[in-house]
């Protein structure tokens, strides 16, 4: 081996070495926050009310699902909410009609959700841009005429009074606290999901398609079937989200299913900041307080809202997570 290869095989150990060593602290600091959080959620609902915190884990999770989408395959969407209301309708029947246990309830939501992520799906990646957020939101539409026709979804006045039948035919689930353990436990296996999928070589793929897809798919990638995936995937968490809100609030209804739910979930993805783990969870954090606080006020709440967004798209261009972020890594970059 002469000299030279040496050299650059030493190099590029000692890059190894430097970029593991980088990574090392990092990957501590994620676990450290990471689990500041879980205790922080496990504490909470003893000083807030569990409904208003299961309520922000749901959408929290919404978001994540839909973050994965946009953030990470650069596809916008605006049928997210067909996914959400279309799987709490399913569990509201399945709980209050067939009678079937929490977690089964759930898990058939779920699979509804993503079976309609699989039917949009392969009607929406065969266009981009604008040209695909105006196809789902079309899809989307015709999902919330068909739940106000079908008789199962009670029209117009929704489904109320569903039962919150026991988990695993053994834990009751008729108090708030023991229903939001079960929103938690849910939302940390989404997440996690969510976490998995993009820091997995699927999720490199996404990202490759998403800044260059013609590249990706001269290296041999069939970006429409990857994207397939990612919008599926997408779907069955945000009928996840949708389904575990039907737990808290025992009502299924036309609200969920609207085109303004898609709007709220963008909102939320973008004010946080797109592309981030964190960013949904705290934009979805956001938009539910001040929907919760600004309630007495009426119609005037989506004034503030729009406000609170504009002043925090101007002051935050990458979102409140994403601008956080960068700033600090310029800063360790300069010292």
């Amino acid at each position: 081996m002469s000299e030279t290869s040496v050299k650059r095989s030493g190099e590029l150990s000692d890059a190894g070495n430097a970029e593991a060593q980088s990574r090392t602290p990092l990957i501590a600091d994620l676990r450290l926050w990471a689990l500041i959080g879980l205790v922080f959620l496990l504490v909470i609902p003893h000083f807030v009310y569990p409904v208003m915190v299961a309520k922000v884990l749901c959408f929290a999770l919404f978001a994540a699902a839909f973050n994965l989408l946009l953030g990470f395959a650069g596809l916008l969407s605006f049928g997210h909410a067909a996914f959400f209301g279309f799987s709490a309708y399913v569990t509201g029947y399945c709980l209050q009609s067939l009678g079937l246990t929490a977690e089964l309830g759930i898990l058939v939501g779920t699979a509804t959700a993503a079976l309609l992520g699989l039917v949009m799906g392969l009607l929406a990646i065969r266009r981009q841009g604008i040209y695909f957020a105006m196809i789902t939101l079309a899809l989307s539409q015709m999902v919330y005429f068909a739940c106000i026709q079908l008789e199962f979804t009670g029209g117009e006045d929704g489904m109320q009074g569903i039962p919150r039948r026991p988990l695993f035919g053994l834990i009751d689930m008729s108090s708030n606290m023991s229903v939001y353990y079960l929103v938690l436990a849910v939302f940390c296996i989404g997440v996690f999901i969510v976490y998995r999928a993009v820091h997995s070589p699927f999720g490199q793929v996404l990202k490759s398609i998403r800044e260059n897809e013609p590249r990706a798919i001269s290296l041999g990638y069939d970006a429409d079937r990857y994207k397939l995936l990612a919008f599926v995937l997408s779907a069955a968490l945000a009928g996840l989200a949708g389904s575990t809100k039907v737990m808290v609030f025992q009502l299924a209804s036309l609200t969920d299913v609207q085109w303004q739910m898609s709007g709220e979930v963008v909102l939320m993805a973008v004010l946080g900041g797109i592309g981030t783990m964190l960013g949904p969870i705290v934009g979805a954090s956001i938009i539910v307080i001040l929907q919760n606080e600004l309630a007495q006020i009426g119609s005037i709440s989506t004034i503030v809202q729009g406000g609170v967004f504009v002043f925090c798209v101007l002051l935050f261009r990458r979102g409140i997570v994403g601008e956080i972020g960068y700033r600090w890594k310029s800063w360790r970059g300069r010292s």
